[in-house]
């Protein structure tokens, strides 16, 4: 059987609050959390706000320490890494942040936000080929190369998350973090970003972990979902066992807050097969 290509184990994240008086007490955002991703498909977090999925998200980009607990990549122990190796390693592993217009610094070229990474490859391509390696990553998003020599002022959101979606794919990462990569976006254009994901990953082999609140946006883009309440994972499972089939009460109450596509289409089937029973009456 092959290893995951990410493996997160008992994963705990406490934080401690001083409160009035100097009293303090512990915030345990992410509780005792385990899953697998496998190479190559998109595994879902969804959960209410204040769950714990952003946190979770920022650990397994190293960008925050656990309390206990362990995340691995490709068999690498992230936190057990020295700076250095972890610096290096960083290159398998990318993140598409939520903001597409907080995310772009805006006294950068597009060119030089989108070739930000390279600085983690000891062989980064300079000159001619630098540019061309941008160019091609620009179109890769649906974008012309020649944005390079634009800057993110001139561009819609859903064309600033096609950047930074072109910033995290440069160094051809093994795995891609999203964080609600799509919930500031129109949803014509959340789509058009969630067809995208999917076409770079079935073309790249991208492993992508999917941070997000909105289970219809789950029902489009993954393969199998983590369900999060209050920084434990409830209930796992493939997309269609969790949604069409959900355990947890938790999962349910989602589900009717913000009901899929597919449970909507449920609902008109059901109704479309009581509509003469009704009649009878």
């Amino acid at each position: 059987m092959t290893a995951p290509l990410l493996s997160i184990e008992n994963l705990t994240r406490d934080y401690a609050l001083r409160g009035r008086g100097g009293a303090t007490r512990t915030l345990r955002a992410v509780d005792d959390v385990s899953l697998a991703v496998e190479a190559g498909s998109v595994f879902a977090v969804v959960g209410e706000s204040g769950c714990g999925k952003s946190t979770l998200a920022r650990i397994v980009m190293a960008l925050d320490r656990p309390t206990s607990g362990t995340v691995r990549l490709g068999g690498d122990d992230l936190f057990a890494l020295s700076p250095t190796a972890l610096a290096r390693k960083r290159r398998d592993f990318q993140m598409v942040f939520q903001d597409p217009y907080g995310s772009l610094n805006p006294r950068h070229s597009v060119g030089r936000i989108v070739a930000e990474p390279l600085c983690l490859l000891d062989d980064a391509p300079r000159g001619r080929d630098r540019q061309a390696l941008i160019a091609r990553a620009l179109e890769e998003v649906g974008l012309p190369g020649s944005a390079a020599a634009r800057y993110p002022h001139e561009f819609s959101g859903g064309q600033r998350q096609r950047i930074a979606i072109a910033r995290a794919l440069i160094t051809r990462p093994k795995l891609v973090v999203a964080d609600e990569a799509v919930s500031a976006l129109d949803l014509s254009i959340q789509a058009q970003i969630l067809r995208l994901i999917l076409g770079l990953r079935d073309r790249h082999g991208l492993t992508v972990l999917f941070i997000t609140h909105n289970l219809g946006v789950v029902d489009e883009i993954a393969d199998r979902v983590g369900v999060m309440q209050a920084g434990r994972l409830v209930e796992t499972g493939t997309v269609r066992e969790v949604l069409d089939h959900p355990r947890e009460d938790y999962t349910r109450k989602l589900l009717a807050a913000e009901p899929t596509l597919a449970v909507l289409a449920q609902r008109e089937r059901r109704a479309w097969r009581a509509g003469p029973l009704a009649s009878c009456d």
